[in-house]
């Protein structure tokens, strides 16, 4: 990595959660004292590798200008789009004085607030200096059905298949033009798959299991189950 290049992080904030069923986005539910997304930029924070932290919120937003973390020199704001493309690309522009196309970006979930220091200086040291970029993933261990209706089709190679975690790590000018170029397009629900349809084959990186995603009740749980033990 050369002395000039800097590594950002992107967190994409805008969503509801509508399987959470609470009164609020599961980012900012409580979990072990305080809110989901505040326990997730402080894990970012701490790892000590982040020029900046640029957090896409939803411009209804009236919880995100409450939370103390909001101010930390080290975060920026940035407007929250319809989609996950949306967001990240938002928080791309609001860096975009001071990245330059060959820096790196890591993209990270708000509702993963179990992710590591250890995993974060993984991903970039296996990834610093690759080509194209790519992702914290965990082999699958389930096997897998490929089922129409309720019914079981066959079973799919569990062998080829990772699920994809975050964070994802991108340099900071392919990101942004692979996701130029698929703003609306449902096929992407990660960065990944954005450079994907540019012709690029992204890095599997292997991840911890406990680098969990809110996204029904029970996780809130598991989460802080998890942050103990860790």
């Amino acid at each position: 990595m050369a002395a000039s290049q800097k590594i950002w992080a992107v967190v994409p904030a805008a969503g509801v959660g509508k399987r959470m069923n609470a009164d609020r986005p599961k980012q900012y539910l409580e979990l072990a004292g305080k809110t989901v997304i505040e326990h997730t930029l402080s894990r970012l924070l701490q790892a000590e590798v982040f020029a900046a932290v640029a957090v896409a919120i939803s411009e209804e937003d009236p919880y995100w200008s409450e939370l103390s973390i909001a101010n930390h020199e080290k975060i920026i704001t940035a407007a929250g789009g319809k989609e996950r493309a949306d967001s990240v690309l938002s928080g791309l522009h609001a860096i975009r004085t001071q990245a330059t196309d060959d820096d790196w970006v890591l993209v990270h979930d708000a509702a993963r607030p179990c992710i590591t220091h250890a995993d974060i200086h993984h991903l970039i040291e296996s990834l610093i200096n690759d080509e194209v970029g790519g992702i914290l993933a965990l082999p699958c261990a389930d096997t897998l059905k490929n089922v129409q209706g309720k019914n079981i089709l066959g079973t799919v190679d569990r062998s080829v298949i990772w699920r994809a975690l975050t964070p994802q790590m991108f340099r900071y000018g392919t990101l942004k033009t692979a996701l130029e170029h698929a703003v609306g397009n449902p096929v992407i629900t990660d960065e990944a798959s954005a450079l994907e349809l540019q012709g690029l084959q992204p890095k599997i990186v292997e991840g911890r299991p406990d680098n969990i995603k809110i996204t029904r009740p029970e996780d809130l749980a598991l989460a802080q189950f998890f942050m103990a033990q860790q």
